[in-house]
């Protein structure tokens, strides 16, 4: 079978080295964490959290975040990729899932966004791992590999389902987090097996060693300054809140409005997720390479957030039933899943590859820190906010996401239309 350039099965039989390493154990992510995510929200509300203090929990959770992020820097420099990675995804993820787990009160999930907090330390060492030996002609690409990688866990979506129908809500969900301690724990084992410290990481390590994390830190003055001074380095920031603040309305108060306004059955919420990801990894292999071939990637911002725009208007306007769902709103619920699964897949690939695009190979690792530090402290207030509306109805949280894509539309082109015709997103 021949393949075009853009081909993303190209790409991924090519893959070689550390890329490798981080997109073929990414599929693991879908048996473990991806599993639970459908029933997080709606397992808070079965042991009594409030919609405000979900929200709230959220945006705890966003601090934890930025503090984490800040320190991802020179944490990733200090010890290297590889090895922050596996200490990092360890304490970040099958911590958490541990308390998840026993959970009973407000508290036992406030402790695991805390110590969940360190996942941001790991999403600038992963980063680094996975494209620092990695053209920069093929990040678009690579990273629609790992995001489709995720989408994958749809595939397994029928065995929450089926636990929740077996066994209820909760003791199923707790059985889901234990799996996901015992699935996540074998990625980060094969993951550090397989893969190796980066060049730049090398050099980076020697650079920082003797030097201590204080001293480190008072570096991100230049950092920032670095930064600062890119106006593309701005405009993938601002993309890449928007998007996020997006992405965490949608993970967390999502399952809430179809389970308790559309009263969706407990054992069918996870196939909404699964046919959305479904969705997303279709196009990723299909109109999303060539939309995102260009050098200009205005319009393919355009259409993802067009997109997203109509998905969640079509969401907002799905009437609460009397007593179950009919027919009719399952389809419109299928139709927004339909635009947003586009959405999603191309938006969250663009975002994150804007970022690591505008980045200097030389300080990755600590001006990565700064702008997900930056992009949390933008994205962090909206749990929140859509705790408080989501209180008031469970329609409001996505009116402020339409909010957000709107903005998005009107940004990306006052970008374009001021950076002019010369444009070197992707060029060396």
């Amino acid at each position: 079978m021949k393949h075009s350039d853009n081909s993303l099965i190209k790409t991924l039989i090519g893959l070689r080295g550390n890329a490798r390493a981080c997109v073929y154990t990414e599929p693991m992510w879908g048996l473990s964490m991806s599993l639970c995510l459908p029933y997080a929200s709606i397992y808070m509300l079965a042991l009594g959290i409030k919609d405000a203090d979900i929200g709230l929990l959220t945006s705890i959770g966003m601090l934890s975040q930025v503090v984490f992020g800040l320190l991802g820097g020179v944490i990733t420099d200090k010890l290297g990729r590889r090895k922050t990675t596996a200490i990092f995804d360890f304490l970040a993820w099958c911590v958490p899932c541990i308390i998840w787990m026993f959970a009973q009160n407000f508290w036992f999930f406030l402790g695991a966004q805390l110590v969940n907090g360190m996942w941001k330390v790991t999403q600038n060492s992963w980063d680094c791992l996975l494209v620092e030996d990695v053209e920069k002609k093929q990040i678009t690409r690579v990273y629609s590999l790992v995001i489709t990688a995720s989408h994958m866990s749809a595939l397994f979506a029928p065995i929450a389902s089926f636990l929740v129908a077996r066994i209820s809500l909760v003791p199923a969900v707790r059985i889901l987090y234990l799996n996901a301690f015992i699935v996540m724990t074998a990625k980060i084992i094969i993951l550090y097996a397989v893969s190796h410290e980066t060049a730049t990481g090398v050099i980076r390590m020697r650079e920082t060693k003797g030097k201590s994390i204080p001293y480190l830190l008072s570096g991100y003055g230049g950092v920032i300054r670095l930064i600062l001074r890119s106006k593309g380095s701005i405009f993938s920031l601002v993309i890449a809140a928007l998007v996020g603040a997006i992405a965490m309305v949608n993970t967390t108060f999502w399952q809430i409005l179809a389970n308790k306004k559309l009263l969706v059955p407990d054992a069918v919420l996870p196939f909404f997720p699964m046919f959305r990801s479904l969705i997303a990894m279709f196009f990723l292999f299909t109109v999303i390479p060539r939309v995102t071939s260009a050098v200009r990637l205005k319009n393919p911002l355009i259409f993802g957030f067009i997109s997203y725009f109509i998905g969640q208007s079509i969401l907002t306007l799905i009437p609460a039933p009397e007593h179950t769902l009919a027919a009719a709103g399952y389809a419109l619920l299928a139709l927004s899943l339909l635009f947003d699964g586009f959405a999603a897949g191309i938006l969250a690939m663009l975002a994150e590859s804007l970022v690591a695009l505008y980045v200097d190979k030389n300080e990755r690792a600590r001006v990565m820190a700064v702008q997900h530090m930056i992009i949390m402290l933008a994205t962090a207030p909206f749990g929140w906010i859509s705790g408080l509306l989501s209180g008031i109805s469970r329609t409001l949280p996505f009116c402020l996401t339409l909010v957000l894509i709107f903005l998005g539309i009107l940004i990306t082109l006052s970008y374009y239309r001021t950076a002019g015709e010369s444009h070197k997103e992707l060029k060396d």
